[in-house]
């Protein structure tokens, strides 16, 4: 399996191996694609999104992965109560992985997680679909 697709799928284990998607199990795709109608349940997608290798040393290269996560969910209104929840479900996984190390792969280590924009205002407006992603970068050397 490719390193970048290893990075993904242990992201995934650990945030399927949390709490913090009861009821919900992520899943890896590298092109997601739902139907209008099965966004009226949570989706939380983990995808391979970009590699950068830099040489640290005569023999050693240093791989800076980013996966993005995706939070959606189709709503009836875009009251605060009932976005609020999803963007602190997003928060939640944004901090579930800082200053981490991923069971499944403990030589990549966190180095950041960006978060922008925060929400997808066209799929707000067009498809009243909240959609969040955010990229998280983790780091090996080798």
């Amino acid at each position: 399996m490719p390193l970048i697709a290893q990075i993904a799928q242990a992201v995934t284990d650990e945030l399927n191996a949390s709490a913090i998607l009861p009821g919900v199990t992520a899943v890896r795709s590298y092109a997601p694609q739902y139907e209008l109608p099965e966004m009226d349940i949570l989706h939380v997608t983990v995808v391979p999104k970009g590699l950068t290798v830099a040489a640290v040393g005569r023999s050693a290269n240093q791989y800076d992965c980013q996966i993005d996560i995706a939070v959606q969910k189709r709503f009836q209104t875009d009251a605060p109560a009932e976005l609020d929840p999803l963007m602190n479900l997003v928060e939640e996984i944004a901090g579930f992985f800082r200053l981490k190390r991923l069971s499944a792969f403990p030589a990549a280590a966190w180095i950041k997680t960006e978060h922008n924009p925060i929400f997808a205002p066209e799929h707000m407006r067009e498809l009243r679909q909240f959609t969040s992603v955010i990229t998280l970068t983790f780091k090996l050397c080798r």
